[in-house]
């Protein structure tokens, strides 16, 4: 069984999570530079078993496109093209930073931990994952 990996695309940075061998727990990876995060998707899915990557699609609370979903539906293209057997899905990743960030806030971190932009990535992209698979049945 293949792994699924999440993006949760942002400008800045993109925070990456995976799921376990057995596609039941979805944990956090990293947070990488958006610009070297093909590269970095490269090293992932040549070491793990990568058979599906989602991409979070933003959208607005009313459902329409956001300020970076032009962005998000050209590195949706550009993955197709570089991973042709890798299925390349997008999936609705409204509130995964809110709940992010209200996820870290309960773990009594630090005030500098609550605040670090990398971290609310990573978890955001575990959200979007977690949420992924619910909606498939995994």
């Amino acid at each position: 069984m293949g792994r699924i990996l999440a993006l949760d695309f942002g400008l800045k940075r993109t925070g990456i999570a995976i799921t376990d061998e057995m596609n039941i727990i979805a944990s956090g990876l990293k947070t990488v530079d958006s610009k070297l995060l093909m590269d970095e998707l490269k090293l992932i899915v040549s070491k793990q078993n990568v058979t599906t990557i989602v991409l979070g699609e933003p959208k607005r609370l009313n459902g329409t496109d956001s300020h970076i979903t032009e962005n998000v539906r050209m590195l949706f293209e550009h993955l197709k093209k570089t991973f042709p057997l890798i299925s390349i899905t997008k999936y609705d990743e409204r509130f995964t930073s809110k709940m992010a960030s209200h996820s870290i806030a309960m773990m009594g971190l630090s005030k500098a931990k609550k605040q670090d932009k990398s971290l609310i990535d990573e978890v955001s992209a575990t959200i979007l994952l977690q949420s992924y698979m619910q909606s498939v049945g995994i």
